[in-house]
């Protein structure tokens, strides 16, 4: 499949910017045409309702997609760069050029986006791309492989369709680049694939999302941003709250509040609810649960192995040692940690891993100025949570162990693409470049050192570009009047002589 998608890349066919415009006009396509199949296989995998779907995968995609036809031709262009004044007869620009044939991994939280989003940056550029979706939700993934050669080049863009081992085999193949999303321990298997190749890779992985919240604040509101951004998808987001911290006085308002959106969005009990989804097996329940400290929770707790359902959950009185704060959750528990001041929470982010993103929520904005310019995460929200990726002129990814590259929009675009430096000289005024050459001269020196060091005042450019001007003119004016010179006839002590 990989040799394939290589000849086919080798034929030139994805160099068009129509080609390109037209594939991914059929994936847009795809998506209209089929949106209930889609919706319907990621409520298979994951219980979640239509309209989230809608929401979250489908209408996320399709605002990738119709981006980047509309922006393509734009992208495409070569950047024209700043010039000193030496090289202002040289045309120097930056192209962006096709990587050649990459691998995309998707992830099984969401299934249909996480996949299919970079693969339109990826289109865009102009590569050839394998796709890998992931096993776990094998209902999307199922629809993905059996959609995808229906609409897009099966030579350019195939699917393969597989558990571990063949995203083992497939990670032993040469690629131009490789994009990963999903948890950090097969990030790690990923880069060490790659790196047998020298392959470069963008890793979308996740972390311990920290959520601040100021004594000073809109408790109701923040409670329900919280309550949303941390229960949707059953908590299996990568950027969802992972944890809060907040004074104990704040804490006493803020689970009542917690407590009150929750019911406003599943009803008393979310497990008959049609909004809430389920974890996505039995493997990652077990998990998610052994976390949850019985002693500690003031909401939810309940476990139904079964149903693959855990209730939304809020634990409090949590200790910076506890299991549950050793690992990412991934999950709909949400631990409270009580913080006295914003000094002692920024300490205490700053002493852990770096964090995919970061929330913050106060009604001051000098409170939200000192944690954003005092911590360091891959992406931050003040007084909201996971609405930065809605915005795909902002880029999105991870710090650290929180993943490494970013893309959306634009940035998907150029994550796939060499940016290739070009300058492009002209074949005269060779008398000019006769300073740079050996044999090496004090004169030569003189001559070169306005067009060799810029100097810090920028007041002296003026008269250095005039001081370069007239030196240019000078050499030019020679140029031209030896040229003008040659196999004209003078007369020399009473002899004609031709030049």
């Amino acid at each position: 499949i990989v040799k394939s998608a290589r000849a086919a890349f080798r034929t030139g066919k994805t160099q068009s910017i129509e080609f390109r415009q037209q594939q991914l006009r059929a994936l847009l396509k795809l998506t209209r045409d089929h949106e209930k199949e889609i919706c319907d296989a990621i409520f298979k995998d994951l219980h979640k309702p239509f309209e989230e779907a809608l929401m979250t995968e489908v209408a996320f995609l399709r605002n990738e997609i119709i981006t980047a036809v509309e922006e393509l031709p734009q992208w495409a262009k070569p950047d024209r760069v700043k010039k000193p004044f030496v090289h202002q007869f040289d045309d120097c620009m930056i192209r962006s050029e096709p990587l050649g044939t990459v691998l995309v991994m998707g992830a099984w939280n969401y299934p249909f986006q996480l996949l299919l989003s970079p693969v339109v940056g990826a289109i865009a550029a102009g590569n050839c791309v394998i796709l890998k979706p992931s096993e776990l939700s094998i209902n999307t993934a199922a629809v993905v492989a059996d959609l995808i050669p229906k609409y897009l080049d099966n030579e350019c863009y195939p699917v393969i369709f597989g558990g571990l081992d063949i995203s083992r085999a497939t990670l032993e193949q040469r690629f131009d680049h490789i994009f990963y999303t999903g948890g950090g321990s097969v990030g790690k298997i990923v880069m060490e694939a790659a790196s047998k190749h020298l392959t470069p890779v963008i890793l979308e992985l996740g972390g311990k999302s920290p959520c601040i919240i100021d004594d000073n604040c809109n408790i109701g509101v923040a409670a329900q941003r919280i309550a949303w951004g941390k229960y949707i998808n059953s908590g299996q987001t990568c950027i969802a709250p992972d944890y809060v911290l907040c004074s104990k006085a704040t804490q006493q308002k803020l689970v009542p509040e917690l407590k009150r959106s929750i019911e406003k969005f599943y009803g008393e009990n979310p497990k008959k609810s049609e909004n809430f989804c389920r974890m996505i097996n039995v493997r990652h329940l077990k998990r998610v649960a052994g976390l949850i400290d019985n002693n500690k929770v003031a909401i939810g707790g309940d476990v139904d192995e079964n149903d693959k359902f855990i209730s939304p959950t809020v634990v409090t009185d949590v200790k910076p040692d506890d299991a549950i704060m050793q690992e990412e959750i991934f999950g709909p528990v949400l631990p409270i940690i009580n913080m006295d001041n914003v000094d002692d929470a920024i300490e205490f982010v700053n002493s852990r891993e770096k964090p995919l993103a970061l929330y913050v929520f106060s009604n001051q904005r000098s409170y939200l100025d000192k944690v954003i310019e005092n911590t360091t995460s891959g992406g931050c929200v003040a007084n909201d949570t996971l609405m930065h990726t809605s915005l795909n002129t902002l880029p999105f990814g991870g710090v650290g162990p929180s993943g490494m590259g970013a893309y959306h929009g634009k940035y998907t675009f150029d994550v796939f693409s060499h940016k290739r430096s070009v300058m492009v000289r002209k074949l005269n005024m060779e008398s000019l470049n006769d300073l740079r050459y050996p044999p090496y001269s004090a004169k030569k020196l003189k001559y070169l050192g306005p067009l060799l060091f810029k100097s810090e005042k920028s007041g002296n450019n003026l008269l250095k570009m005039l001081i370069v001007g007239v030196f240019v003119g000078i050499v030019y004016k020679m140029q031209y009047c030896k040229c003008r010179c040659i196999g004209r006839t003078t007369t020399c002590n009473g002899v004609a002589k031709t030049l």
